[in-house]
C-alpha cells in the first residue's frame, strides 16, 4: 500500500473490516429471507433491517478481533495471512476501540428497529450476538481462546442469523430455517476451520487454544470434512421434507460435494501459507454461492 496513504485512512479501514468475511453475514439473511418469500411471508423492511444487522456485527467482531488480538500478542510479525491494522501499526489501539464501540452501538441502534417486527425476544438476541462479538477474543474468557470460536460461528452466523431473520418476517421459526441455519453455519464455521489451522504455530505460542491448537491439524481437516458433511445432511433432509424437489436436490447437492472434496484435498495439500489464503478466499466464496443458489431454487 503506498506510504502516502495515512494512518486510519479510507483504505485502511476498509481494508480493517476484512470486506472477504462479509459474505459470512450476507448468507444467512439472504437465505432466510428467500425462505420467507417461498412461504409467502417476505418483509423488504425487516430483512434489509437485519442485513444491516448482520454486517455491522461481522464488521464490530472484526474491529474487536484486531484490536483484542493485539492487545493479547496474538498478531505478531511471525503471524501469515491478512495484515491486522493495529498489529501493523495502520490505526493507533484506542482509535479501534472507539470505532469498535462504535459499530456495536449502531447495530444495537438498528437492532431497536427490529423490536416491533419480533418483539422484544429480538432484544435478547441483540445483546446476546453484540456481547459474543465482543468476548469472541476480548474479556477474561475469550471464546476464540478457549476453542468454542467454532462454536460461536455456527450458533450466530448461522442458526441464530437464519432463525432470527425469518422469524421477523414469518412470525415463527419453521424445522426449514432451522436446517437452513445449520448449512450456513456450518459452511461459515469452515472459515475459521481454515483460518485457525493456518494460524497453528502463532496461535500456540500465543497461547490462543483453538480447536487446532488443541487437537492438532489432523482433528482439523476432519472438522472441515464434518461441516461439509452436514451441509450436504442439511440440504437432503430439506428436500425429503419437501421444501425443493429432487432436482434441485441433486443440483445443490453436487455443487456441496464437488466444492467439499475440491476443498478438502486443497486443505490436506497446502503446504505454505499462501496456499491456505487462497483456500481461505475460497471457503467464503463457497458459502456465498450456496446461499445464492439456495436462494435461487427457493423464489423459483
Amino acid at each position: 500500500m503506498s506510504a502516502s496513504i495515512p494512518r486510519g485512512s479510507v483504505a485502511h479501514w476498509i481494508e480493517a473490516c476484512r470486506p472477504r468475511t462479509l459474505p459470512a453475514a450476507i448468507a444467512p439473511v439472504l437465505v432466510a429471507s428467500a425462505l420467507a418469500a417461498h412461504d409467502g411471508r417476505f418483509g423488504l423492511v425487516a430483512s434489509l433491517l437485519c442485513l444491516s444487522f448482520a454486517l455491522l456485527i461481522q464488521i464490530g467482531t472484526n474491529l474487536a478481533n484486531d484490536y483484542f488480538d493485539f492487545k493479547k500478542g496474538a498478531d505478531t510479525a511471525e503471524r501469515v495471512g491478512p495484515r491486522r491494522a493495529v498489529a501493523a501499526g495502520l490505526i493507533a489501539p484506542e482509535v479501534m476501540r472507539r470505532a469498535m464501540i462504535t459499530v456495536f452501538v449502531a447495530a444495537f441502534l438498528v437492532g431497536l428497529g427490529l423490536l416491533p417486527f419480533g418483539g422484544w425476544p429480538l432484544l435478547l438476541i441483540g445483546l446476546a450476538s453484540i456481547f459474543c462479538g465482543v468476548v469472541y477474543t476480548g474479556g477474561p474468557y475469550p471464546l476464540a481462546y478457549h476453542g468454542w470460536g467454532d462454536v460461536f460461528v455456527f450458533v450466530f452466523f448461522g442458526l441464530v442469523a437464519v432463525g432470527a431473520t425469518y422469524f421477523v418476517q414469518a412470525g415463527g421459526v419453521s424445522d426449514n430455517a432451522w436446517w437452513l441455519g445449520a448449512l450456513i453455519g456450518a459452511l461459515s464455521t469452515n472459515i475459521l476451520v481454515v483460518n485457525n489451522y493456518r494460524d497453528i504455530e502463532t496461535d500456540r505460542k500465543a497461547d490462543k487454544r483453538t480447536l487446532a491448537v488443541r487437537f492438532g491439524s489432523t482433528f482439523a481437516e476432519w472438522q472441515f470434512v464434518a461441516a461439509h458433511v452436514v451441509g450436504v445432511v442439511a440440504l437432503t433432509v430439506l428436500w425429503r421434507g419437501g421444501l425443493w424437489g429432487t432436482v434441485s436436490w441433486a443440483i445443490l447437492s453436487l455443487v456441496a460435494l464437488i466444492e467439499g472434496v475440491r476443498q478438502t484435498l486443497e486443505l490436506r495439500r497446502a503446504e505454505d501459507a499462501p496456499a491456505l489464503i487462497r483456500l481461505l478466499g475460497r471457503t467464503g466464496r463457497h458459502v456465498a454461492v450456496m446461499a445464492l443458489l439456495v436462494a435461487v431454487v427457493l423464489v423459483s
